[in-house]
C-alpha cells in the first residue's frame, strides 16, 4: 500500500482583534482562508513577518477566537472543521 502524503501549511496573522487564517499546500500556492460573510468594514495592524503592515476586509478574517478554534481543529485533524466558513483561492 503507498501512502501520498500532503504537507499542509496553517499561517495566522493577527491584530488582537481579528486573525486571517490561511492553508497552502507549498510556497506561492494561494491557498484558502477562513472568512466571515457577515463581517463588514475592514480592520488594520496586522503586521507580517517582514515588517510589512497590511488592512484586510473584515470579511477575509475571523474573530481571534474563532482563528484559535480553526487552527486547533487543523492542527488536530488536518481539515478545517465542518462548521468553518472558508473559500478556496487556488
Amino acid at each position: 500500500m503507498a501512502y501520498q502524503f500532503v504537507r499542509t501549511i496553517v499561517g495566522l496573522v493577527t491584530n488582537t482583534e481579528r486573525a486571517m487564517v490561511i492553508l497552502v499546500e507549498a510556497e506561492g500556492d494561494p491557498g484558502e482562508h477562513a472568512v466571515d460573510p457577515e463581517a463588514e468594514g475592514t480592520s488594520d495592524g496586522f503586521v507580517l513577518s517582514n515588517g510589512q503592515h497590511d488592512e484586510y476586509p473584515d470579511e477575509d478574517t475571523v474573530p481571534i477566537r474563532e482563528a484559535f478554534r480553526l487552527v486547533a481543529n487543523i492542527v488536530s485533524t488536518g481539515c478545517w472543521p465542518v462548521d468553518a466558513c472558508w473559500v478556496v483561492d487556488r
